[in-house]
């Protein structure tokens, strides 16, 4: 257990079945069951007798199409600067009467001042803090779920909806951070104990902490706020132009836009891409990567990925240097091992779209 965002969050469990890379390989070939409640998860509401105000509002701070979201749907999403730095990356959805925002755990008190700071003063925000969240990830959550909340099974990747479970209603989400299919479940802190008592009974589902979550979601190419991304980040340099909608970057209209237009027209001075390298010896973040001589770019994350059985990494890289193929270096202790820029994700997505 280690200190967290204000949370004690489990990095490993012990016992059969216990350890990283085993959790990590349980993940990918079974479900497991993560406790991610350091998550912010907070509502914005509509402003009395003015339908659709607060997805206007919002839209005035996020680069992605808001408006046009779908109730049950999800989106993701990126709160930025002025200067089109990445405060945030989060997930919105529309449950219908509310948009529902989770952001992450160590920025939820920032994103929740500068969403107050920015939103108009009608438009109430509400955070969530006596809901839990639990994150079952892996190719068997899906059946696991439906046994147990019958309904879930009909959701696909990037929708939700309210469900019950023995009298506690939970708002269920078909998305997650590992790569596998799953499902994100807010439940009230009075019954988060009995729901992950109740799906850890199931042989098919064992827990997992916080660095198989860490091991998958690089392993699926996704970036880790505060690692990957900063406020001194553009989506453009973190490879993250799915987020900016066509339709945005022709109206703009949201804070950052201009500095965004100006990294899309130009191009960005560097980028983030995927490094896998030979041998054991994994590269952390911050080891500088080089070409030759000249440093070329620096770690951000990096580890051993079990299921592919060598390191991997992703790394902010000079623009020049940063086409798939590339041979490069990564200064490890004194030795520089040998790197190349690959595609990410390194290991498929196998998100569920529906049969």
């Amino acid at each position: 257990m280690v200190p967290f965002a204000g949370y004690e969050m489990p990095i490993q469990y012990t016992g059969e079945g216990g350890g990283i890379v085993a959790e990590h390989k349980w993940t990918r070939q079974s479900a497991s069951l993560f406790d991610v409640s350091h998550m912010g998860q907070l509502a914005l509401k509509d402003a009395a007798d003015d339908p659709g105000s607060a997805a206007r509002a919002l839209e005035k701070l996020l680069p992605g199409l808001i408006t046009s979201l779908k109730p049950g749907k999800m989106r993701y999403s990126l709160l930025l600067t002025e200067a089109g730095g990445v405060i945030d990356d989060l997930m919105v959805t529309n449950t219908g009467p509310h948009l529902a925002l989770v952001v992450n755990g160590a920025c939820k008190r920032d994103d929740i001042a500068h969403l107050r700071e920015h939103l108009p003063d009608e438009i109430t925000l509400t955070h969530f803090d006596d809901f839990a969240l639990l994150a079952l990830q892996g190719p068997k959550a899906g059946a696991v779920l439906e046994e147990l909340i019958p309904g879930t099974g009909a959701l696909t990747f990037m929708t939700a909806g309210l469900f019950e479970w023995e009298g506690a209603h939970l708002w269920v989400s078909r998305a997650g951070y590992t790569g596998e299919d799953g499902f994100e479940i807010a439940v009230h802190e009075s019954r988060v104990e009995a729901l992950a008592e109740a799906l850890v009974a199931d042989e098919r589902v064992r827990p997992a902490g916080l660095g198989a979550r860490d091991s998958l979601r690089l392993e699926a190419g996704l970036p880790l706020y505060g690692h990957d991304l900063t406020t001194d980040i553009n989506p453009v340099s973190a490879d993250l132009t799915f987020a900016l909608s066509k339709k945005r970057r022709e109206t703009g209209g949201y804070m950052g836009h201009g500095a965004v237009m100006t990294a899309l027209e130009n191009g960005p001075d560097q980028i983030r891409v995927g490094l896998t390298l030979e041998g054991r010896m994994p590269a952390r973040e911050g080891a500088e990567v080089f070409a030759g001589d000249a440093k070329v770019g620096v770690v951000t994350s990096g580890g051993f990925s079990p299921t592919l059985g060598h390191p991997i990494a992703m790394a902010f890289i000079d623009a020049a240097h940063a086409a798939q193929g590339t041979s490069l270096e990564i200064a490890v202790r004194t030795k520089r091992l040998p790197a190349t820029v690959s595609p990410m994700p390194f290991v498929p997505h196998r998100y569920y779209r529906g049969s």
